[in-house]
């Protein structure tokens, strides 16, 4: 599985006074794309962490096309990029209901060994879940 879809509803609290979707809540679209990506996969964040290993964000890009309105049903899609090493990276779309593509992203995540608080490897576990994948 190199990519995975999930939907989100805008709720009113996530918009400004216009309807519109502010851009801070684009962070946390992603962020729940990665995290159900994962979950697909059969691997949860607690998990790692119960295993001792952090994955925090040491890069974000999101390029804004379009806006989202209150209640709007988005699509968030996360891919893959590439089979990871002590760094994971991801790319994002999001569409609208009209499948047009409204903002795309990019993650950079770095697996972190929460003992020693240094970078690690990805846990082998993980690897081998990937390794049917094509890139």
């Amino acid at each position: 599985m190199r990519s995975h879809e999930i939907k989100t509803r805008i709720r009113y609290a996530e918009t400004d006074q216009m309807g519109v979707v502010y851009h801070g809540n684009y962070v946390q679209f992603i962020e729940m794309g990665r995290t159900e990506w994962l979950r697909a996969l059969g691997i949860s964040y607690k998990e790692m962490e119960a295993m001792g290993v952090m994955l925090p964000v040491i890069s974000i890009q999101i390029n804004y096309k379009k806006s989202a309105y209150y209640d709007d049903v988005l699509t968030v899609k996360t891919t893959l990029k590439k089979l990871p090493s002590v760094k994971i990276e991801f790319e994002y779309e999001i569409l609208n209901e009209s499948k047009e593509i409204i903002t795309q992203g990019n993650t950079v995540l770095a697996f972190i060994n929460m003992e020693t608080k240094r970078p690690m490897k990805c846990p082998a576990h993980l690897i081998e879940k990937l390794s049917v994948i094509d890139f």
